[in-house]
């Protein structure tokens, strides 16, 4: 028996890709970025090909992401912030709508969107999955997008 497999090459080269990245704990989130971008050019991605947008937290970045991919402009969209645990529900609500509204505007465009929101209990989980023990999350983001594009372009 024979099983056509898909699977997407790790190539960046010609991708328009847009990053957007919350200002909201941005000592977080510019690891994650740097990640993000060096993992991409490290993969063939020109810098002139990718574009940055800081929006001021995680709640706006869906919005953002979503006229982005509606724009036509891009290939694909790594979003990426963090979100540390406080002493109030606001935490939950921000976790769960960015992360409702980053999937419905895949969804709704057709555009993969690479998920790098960070959301920790603590300062020292969020370090961690921002280039130390626990790798860079930025890096996954943007090779989980890279990956899907390819994906998608052979389906």
């Amino acid at each position: 028996m024979s099983v056509k497999t898909i699977e997407g090459m790790l190539d960046a080269k010609g991708l328009k890709i847009a990053i957007v990245a919350a200002r909201f704990n941005d000592f977080i989130v510019d690891r994650l970025i740097s990640g993000a971008v060096d993992y991409l050019v490290r993969h063939g991605a020109s810098e002139d090909d990718l574009t940055l947008i800081r929006l001021p937290g995680a709640f706006e970045l869906p919005l953002a992401a979503q006229k982005l991919a509606r724009s036509g402009k891009y290939a694909g969209i790594v979003v990426l912030g963090a979100v540390i645990r406080g002493g109030t529900p606001h935490f939950d609500y921000v976790c769960s709508e960015c992360a409702k509204g980053i999937a419905h505007a895949s969804m709704e465009s057709g555009v993969p969107m690479g998920f790098g929101l960070l959301t920790c209990d603590s300062l020292d989980q969020a370090i961690e999955r921002a280039g130390a023990k626990a790798g860079n999350k930025g890096v996954e983001a943007a090779s989980a997008l890279l990956e899907t594009v390819r994906v998608l372009e052979q389906i």
